[in-house]
């Protein structure tokens, strides 16, 4: 895409003179800038801020952290003030301002790794490469040791070849928890990792620079299970199933292998659907949208024909913005979606663009998933080569064009002004509302926002009808659901249901219950900000209503399975770590709340779990602060998981 749009005004008086002043960047830098220059802003990029995360991202990948002179150079070519630039840098995990290990591998440790051996593959981490990065040891602000502080300011920064080529951190879940433990190296998933396979991944990392792929093999019922094509080099793809009514609909190409290139995508019905949704005309389109009863996805179950009907009423330009910053722990439906049918993402994402007069969209990837970065930016530039997207789409007198941007490490730009934030070159920080995205969103335009699995779920839509699609499902709880589920199961996975199958259904028959004959103890459902479940809860039909009848959610699709060995409060230590680390620091409630929250939890776990009155009313005390007064989702719902533990 040539030209994008201005964002607010980032570079008016900055005193450019200082920064002409600072020293020029080393030349791999300079290479690594000219092509990101090349790549979205060829001619003019003054003023673009939006460009600031981008440029950032490839003196990351040049050198393996961002240099002050590298830093003062984009500066000095987009315009904005350099000390603000630096509190972008220093805001994302995978952004380091100083120089260490040239490779860092990210070994995720959150619940579905730590039940699946993530504590062995840290053991022989230690032992290799000495202490972590980043982990459970250390303060607890967001990202690695370098994004705390600017080394080298005046243009003498050490080298990074002086430091240790591999290092390591503990990272939050990387959203592979169908192939846990796992870890990311470079752009390099490791998926079902054993203490061999991460033994050869160092060694190809020390040798040569570069990961391979994953390294391990599967091992038990998931070994016999089928494997589907698709992920890093040598990583098995994700196991997929469905059951019951009108199953698989969401997965029907993922279950066939997938459908990555267009012609694939054509030849299974592709954009039919966009070819009825322009038969039926933008109010025909929204109309089949409502008649489907459509909430969103997400995890807030917004009715998605709503927010098209709020923004087709506002004055243009219009956008439409897909959030595939998929970063709930325990979570993998979009990535599967994005690897393996990422052309439906994109046809849904244009037919909501059509209903709501939208002209430009944006997908931005979690910055932890790279083959799902390389499988929708690929789909991108086909549909726009062959006429599916940019000006006049398949000869009509509308045009409609995306661009792909990928995240740098914040779970907190999932929370959807957050994310607009970070695409516009901002902090990923949640805004205040009111003004609503339907209003004031992507640069104070009126903004359709989806998850991705709510963009691919309006193409079985208009392609069959809102009232057929309508009908599936509960009262209140329309359609199919593609649930992530991980942890101890003998088939884990990603499984679609129509709403209202029991979850005990979807955990025994289609995930193969808990391995080994073992007692399920809990389930986690929904995600770190979701809640416990337990035995006598799992004949709850999985639906909006009847989870929150039971003061549960249906959240992101998770469920996260724990049998009769796992330790209770050692999850919820480790979910209430994440929310710690994860808070963006900008409102009180809930970046005290957070640690106040973790700090609870472990006085809780050394007293053996009990609970007595005085910390049950200090617990909900503190719970009930961070809901009604956080700004965002994340202080919010932090609560969640850990109160229905408390409540047991």
């Amino acid at each position: 895409m040539s030209q994008g749009p201005v964002a607010p005004a980032p570079g008016r008086g900055v005193d450019l003179s200082r920064l002409e002043r600072m020293p020029d960047p080393e030349p791999d830098e300079a290479v690594a800038l000219q092509e990101v220059w090349r790549e979205v802003a060829p001619e003019s990029r003054r003023g673009r801020r939006d460009l600031l995360l981008p440029a950032l991202q490839a003196l990351q990948r040049a050198r393996g952290w961002v240099s002050y002179p590298a830093l003062a150079a984009v500066c000095r070519e987009l315009g904005v003030p350099l000390a603000d630039a630096y509190g972008v840098a220093a805001f994302y995990a995978l952004l380091r301002t100083e120089p260490g290990p040239r490779h860092i591998v990210h070994l995720c440790d959150d619940v579905a790794c730590m039940r699946r051996g993530a504590d062995r593959l840290a053991a022989r981490l230690r032992e290799r490469l000495g202490p972590p990065l980043h982990g459970p040891e250390h303060g607890g602000l967001r990202g690695l040791p370098g994004s705390a502080r600017l080394s080298g300011a005046h243009g003498d920064g050490a080298s990074p070849g002086a430091a240790a080529s591999v290092g390591w951190a503990f990272s939050p879940c990387l959203g592979q928890c169908d192939r846990a433990p796992a870890a990311l190296a470079g752009d390099e998933v490791w998926g079902e990792l054993t203490p061999e396979g991460l033994e050869a991944g160092l060694r190809d990392l020390e040798a040569a620079g570069h990961p391979e792929g994953a390294r391990g093999e599967p091992d038990g019922a998931a070994a016999e299970a089928p494997l589907l094509a698709g992920g890093s080099p040598g990583v098995p793809g994700p196991r997929a199933g469905c059951m019951g009514e009108a199953t698989p609909l969401l997965l029907e190409r993922v279950l066939s292998g997938g459908a990555t290139t267009l012609d694939a995508y054509l030849a299974r019905g592709g954009y039919q659907a966009l070819r009825r949704a322009r038969e039926l005309g933008p109010g025909g389109a929204m109309a089949e949208v409502e008649r489907a009863r459509l909430l969103g996805r997400g995890g807030a179950a917004f009715p998605s024909s709503r927010k098209w009907a709020a923004v087709a009423r506002e004055p243009g330009p219009r956008y439409v913005v897909c959030n595939a910053d998929e970063s709930e722990p325990g979570t993998f439906k979009d990535r599967v979606l994005l690897e393996l049918d990422p052309f439906a993402v994109l046809e849904g994402m244009t037919i909501a663009a059509f209903a709501t007069g939208a002209e430009r969209g944006w997908i931005y990837v979690r910055g932890e998933y790279p083959d799902a970065y390389r499988s929708i930016r690929r789909a991108v530039e086909e549909a726009r080569a062959r006429g599916y997207l940019g000006h006049h789409l398949l000869g009509a007198d509308w045009s409609f064009d995306v661009e792909v941007r990928r995240g740098a490490g914040a779970y907190v730009c999932g929370e959807e002004t957050a994310l607009f934030n970070s695409i516009e070159g901002l902090r990923g920080e949640p805004r205040a509302r009111p003004p609503f995205p339907t209003q004031r969103g992507l640069f104070g335009r009126p903004t359709v926002i989806h998850n991705v699995e709510t963009l691919a779920s309006v193409v079985p839509i208009l392609l069959r009808g809102g009232k057929w699609y309508g009908a599936l499902g509960t009262a209140r709880s329309a359609g199919t659901k593609l649930v992530s589920v991980s942890g101890d199961v003998a088939v884990p996975g990603l499984y679609e249901v129509p709403f209202g199958t029991p979850i005990r259904a979807i955990l025994e028959e289609l995930a193969g219950g808990a391995p080994g004959g073992r007692r399920i103890q809990a389930v986690l459902c929904g995600g770190a900000a979701g809640t416990f479940l337990f035995p006598e809860e799992l004949d709850t039909p999985l639906a909006f209503e009847t989870l929150q009848a039971i003061g549960g959610t249906v959240g992101s699709g998770a469920l996260v399975v724990l049998d009769e060995t796992a330790d209770l409060w050692e999850v919820a230590e480790r979910i209430a770590r994440f929310f710690k680390e994860e808070s963006c620091g900008q409102c009180v409630p809930c970046r005290v709340g957070t640690r106040r929250q973790w700090e609870l939890v472990r006085a809780i776990r050394r007293q053996g779990g009990r609970v007595d009155g005085a910390l049950r009313a200090l617990f909900d005390d503190l719970a009930r602060v961070m809901r009604d007064s956080s700004i965002c989702g994340l202080g919010q719902l932090a609560p969640n998981a850990l109160a229905s533990l408390v409540r047991r």
